[in-house]
């Protein structure tokens, strides 16, 4: 796989669907912090979108959709200077799962969450601001509209299967969010690496065999580049060494399968790249803040209190 589907993987990714907006007027709504990622979009009519901590607000319009990667609190209003109400006030009262403001008519909004069963989302989102804004003018924004249009359907309709359908939906909104942002800005991170063509290289090959000994040399070959240039290419735009990224990179797939498996511990050190069980648990306690088996406890405990509830 290329290295954001090995991301989006490795995040295992399950989307909730959240109730629509219909609004009409002037209008102003005060959301509260939130878990996992909030994805909406803009169906009809335009919003302000003030989150906090963040010093200006985006105006979204029709067609267009943002995804609120920091959990905070924020605003939705149609002037950024009206008071606001609270969420609760209108959302809970949702009818067909659409929550009306002002008797709606003038403004559509469609919400959804992403939460993560696997690996913290800070290993993807991290590297993204607090808001993501995709225009509707963005090229390839074809496939984002027509999943739109599909999960407002399946908001106004109760057809069989329509859970999983919208689910589905709502995952490849995500991942064409992410591309078109990708081709739209300049990103920092793992994710600048990603949209550069001759650091993708790189990456894919060494997403493709991490327990493969790898050398800065052999990566910069992948790249087309020479050892020093790759080198300081990596470090400016992913913050960090070539090997450092694998080493991360390394833990967070000895942490999914200390997560998803009853492996020994022994045999995930090796089948990351670890030449002896001592040297992985000294590197995974480093990074991790604890051993692997702690970790282990602390996922399936964690495990069981979300199925609990």
């Amino acid at each position: 796989m290329d290295p954001l589907s090995d991301v989006l993987s490795l995040l295992k990714p399950r989307s909730v669907l959240s109730a629509g907006l219909d609004a009409g007027g002037a209008w102003a709504i005060r959301f509260p912090a939130h878990d996992g990622i909030k994805f909406n979009a803009v169906m009809r009519g335009a919003c302000w979108v003030s989150v906090e901590g963040e010093a200006e607000p985006v105006r979204i319009a029709a067609g267009d959709c943002f995804l609120l990667t920091r959990g905070r609190p924020f605003r939705l209003a149609t002037d950024p200077g009206l008071p606001a109400i609270d969420a609760a006030t209108i959302y809970d009262r949702a009818a067909d799962t659409v929550a009306t403001c002002n008797g709606g008519g003038a403004f559509f909004l469609i919400g959804g969450r992403f939460f993560f069963a696997g690996a913290p989302a800070g290993l993807l989102f991290d590297a993204l601001p607090a808001i993501v804004h995709v225009r509707d003018a963005t090229n390839q924004a074809a496939i984002l509209r027509w999943a739109l249009e599909q999960l407002a359907a399946e908001l106004r309709l109760s057809a069989p299967g329509g859970t999983l359908m919208a689910d589905h939906l709502a995952q490849i909104m995500l991942l064409q969010v992410l591309r078109l942002w990708l081709a739209s800005e300049r990103p920092t991170g793992w994710l600048g690496a990603i949209a550069d063509p001759r650091l993708t290289r790189a990456l894919t090959a060494l997403h493709a065999e991490p327990a493969r000994r790898w050398t800065v040399a052999e990566l910069a070959g992948r790249a087309g580049m020479s050892r020093t240039t790759f080198a300081e290419r990596f470090r400016a735009v992913v913050g960090q060494p070539p090997l450092a990224y694998l080493a991360g990179w390394r833990m967070q797939l000895a942490a999914d399968r200390l997560r998803s498996s009853d492996a020994r511990v022994a045999s995930i050190a090796y089948a990351v790249g670890y030449e002896s069980e001592t040297a992985f648990r000294t590197a995974f306690r480093r990074q991790m803040l604890c051993t692997p088996m702690q970790y282990r406890r602390r996922m399936a405990a964690l495990l069981l209190h979300r199925t609990l509830r």
